[in-house]
């Protein structure tokens, strides 16, 4: 092209990169049109390599609490920002398995994806609240939303502070079946937050961040003392390392790999190594090296053959070998597994028993092979769902096969966090579930409420179902046995809080059930408070409100009482209120919230009872008060 238009190198790049990315905007693929950013980004970079004095600097500073709004962000965009100041981000185009997404649900940073920029751009530096769990942007809120955000902050920063103190211990199940709760990491700087949100290890640690936005390879030396980092901070824990797995959609410019039409099926992870074979045996001895430091396991994506574990193998004892004649501290050995994500490794299990140590399923890529489904296509994502029968079957035949040889079997995907689904997994018989980390705490707090003969036979069950409609219906169904939980407690009584109305009030109450564990559902919860509230105000006079309900969605009947540090409004004709105590009862409670209301109301009409709550110094003198005086 130079040659024959006569062009510049940067005028050719520039040039060829315009035609291709024409081609491609006007495909009729979603995939295709969806590379744009890919050729635009690799064409940045052959210009940066071949002009690096004019290289610009990629580091966005973030001087106060940001939402970053973009169309797209590849892993090293964001693995490049300062995430103290990063409050979420706004990206356009993102796939709910993207990595950028899963970098960034690690780092536990808010997303909200969809949004057009047109539509946001106008608002640029304006005060904004992102609310990715409701899918909400409020842009120059208001005192009210303010204030409903200032309560959810909270409430969020009540459940992560005892949520992380319950995930330093190990996770058992209700019946204590052991399992291991391990993080998905992909750089050395996300193992200290990962130990600290409770892994017992790191189950899939993405070395191929490391091969990402920079113009060469990292050599030996750079690669060790990342990996011999995380093995230190990590102590005796097990560190899953996954070999590069690039190629495909990870495009890395400097390897020169042709882009195809679809890179998910096609020149990436294992299958580029044999090519590439002196910078694979490069990562191999700075593992080798770093093992020596710490309990270090080999895992190697996209395998789909024994060939390809023997070819391995045959590269780690070369490894050894020269490590040893070049006199480096080492690892003899190193425990070896497998990704599995290709269905072909199914059938296969107990050849590779002989091979293997352990396996890890990618549910990621896994339910895309298995369903031949591009999960980032928006026209055929509602078919990306791991909860078939299809897909347990197979979960069940894998982990079956590799338990009657004495092998480990572990899931890294997203699915190992959802919570939703932790009862079929436990009940699969896994030995480990692998997540982002902010997922970790809520993930153990779960587990031990769950009895694991129970989940065994609602897995049984759920692999007999037909569809996916029949398993999820069998999930909702589901009910762990429960610890009995007082009606009074301590963890639900609050003295000196300061809310703005009513709203706050009860948003606060019913989130803080969520927080302790006695609702999953503390938004539906609040939703029956107020159902309730809007046929009838609950002020009952005397400075008092009892809200109540009977709700679906309580696990364990609760009182919850807060006393104010000034009155709020409480839109009733009874006058302001000081002291709220809410009712939430169970739907098979029977007539039991009319004797509990009723009780209350009566002892709240004495004056000597009011006077001694209003009184009370603290929780503890209230909780004492009310079980001396109430029977239930």
């Amino acid at each position: 092209m130079m040659a024959e238009q006569h062009q510049g190198l940067g005028a050719a790049i520039i040039s060829n990169m315009e035609q291709i990315c024409a081609k491609l905007s006007a495909s009729a693929s979603d995939y295709l049109r969806e590379r744009v950013s890919d050729i635009r980004d690799i064409s940045e970079q052959l210009l940066h390599i071949t002009w690096p004095e004019l290289k610009p600097r990629n580091n966005l500073v973030l001087e106060k609490p940001t939402i970053l709004v973009a169309e797209d962000l590849t892993p090293s965009q964001f693995l490049s920002l300062d995430l103290k100041n990063l409050a979420g981000m706004i990206l356009e185009k993102t796939g709910r398995t993207s990595h950028t997404l899963i970098l960034a649900r690690a780092s536990a940073i808010p997303v909200l994806s969809g949004l057009p920029l047109d539509a946001i751009a106008r608002y640029a530096g304006q005060p904004a609240v992102l609310d990715a769990q409701c899918g909400v942007l409020a842009i120059n809120p208001n005192d009210a939303v303010s204030g409903y955000y200032q309560v959810a902050q909270t409430l969020a920063d009540k459940r992560q502070k005892q949520q992380a103190q319950a995930a330093a211990q190990l996770a058992y199940s209700r019946d204590k079946k052991r399992i291991d709760i391990a993080a998905n990491i992909g750089t050395a700087l996300e193992a200290p937050g990962a130990f600290a949100n409770g892994a017992e290890g790191v189950g899939l640690f993405r070395t191929e961040m490391l091969y990402m936005d920079r113009d060469s390879a990292p050599d030996e030396q750079e690669q060790f003392e990342a990996y011999q980092q995380v093995l230190l901070a990590a102590g005796d824990k097990p560190i899953i390392f996954r070999t590069m797995d690039i190629g495909g959609d990870k495009s890395i410019p400097y390897l020169n790999i042709p882009q195809e039409e679809n890179p998910f099926l096609g020149y990436r992870a294992v299958r580029i190594y044999p090519e590439f074979a002196g910078l694979f045996r490069t990562q191999l001895r700075a593992i080798l090296r770093a093992a020596s430091f710490g309990n270090a396991q080999l895992m190697i994506p996209m395998v789909h053959s024994l060939d390809q574990i023997l070819w391995v193998k045959g590269e780690i004892q070369k490894a050894i070998v020269e490590l040893k004649r070049d006199g480096l501290r080492h690892a003899e050995t190193i425990t070896l597994g497998i990704m599995v994500e290709v269905p072909s490794v199914c059938y296969i299990i107990d050849h590779f028993c002989d091979e293997v140590d352990f396996f890890s399923i990618g549910s990621n890529d896994m339910t895309q092979y298995l369903y031949a489904v591009d999960r980032n296509n928006p026209r055929v994502s509602p078919l990306y769902n791991p909860i078939t029968p299809s897909f347990l079957r197979m979960l069940q035949q894998i982990v079956t096969a590799a338990h009657q040889r004495g092998k480990w079997v572990g899931i890294c995907g997203e699915l190992g966090g959802e919570s939703r689904y932790l009862p079929l997994l436990l009940g699969l018989g896994l030995d480990e579930l692998s997540m982002s980390s902010p997922r970790i705490p809520a993930v153990k707090s779960q587990l031990r409420q769950l009895d694991s003969e129970a989940c065994r036979e609602l897995a049984r069950q759920a692999c007999e179902c037909r569809s996916a409609q029949e398993i999820e219906a069998l999930l909702t169904a589901f009910a762990p046995e429960e610890d009995v939980r007082p009606l009074l407690a301590l963890e639900n009584i609050f003295v000196d809080q300061s809310f703005s109305n009513k709203e706050q009030a009860i948003q606060f109450l019913c989130g803080n059930l969520g927080v302790n564990g006695r609702t999953e559902h503390p938004f539906e919860l609040e939703e029956d408070v107020w159902q309730r509230e809007e046929i009838v105000t609950t002020g009952v006079g005397f400075g008092v409100a009892i809200p109540h309900t009977k709700s679906q969605w309580i696990r364990h009947s609760s009182i919850s009482i807060a006393r104010l540090v000034k009155p709020v409004d409480w839109q009733s004709e009874m006058g302001e209120v000081e002291l709220v105590i809410m009712l939430t009862l169970g739907a098979n409670e029977g007539m039991n919230h009319v004797k509990v209301f009723s009780q209350l109301a009566r002892k709240l009409v004495n004056k000597n009872f009011r006077q001694s709550l209003f009184a009370a110094q603290d929780a503890q003198s209230i909780l004492t008060l009310l079980e001396t005086e109430l029977t239930f």
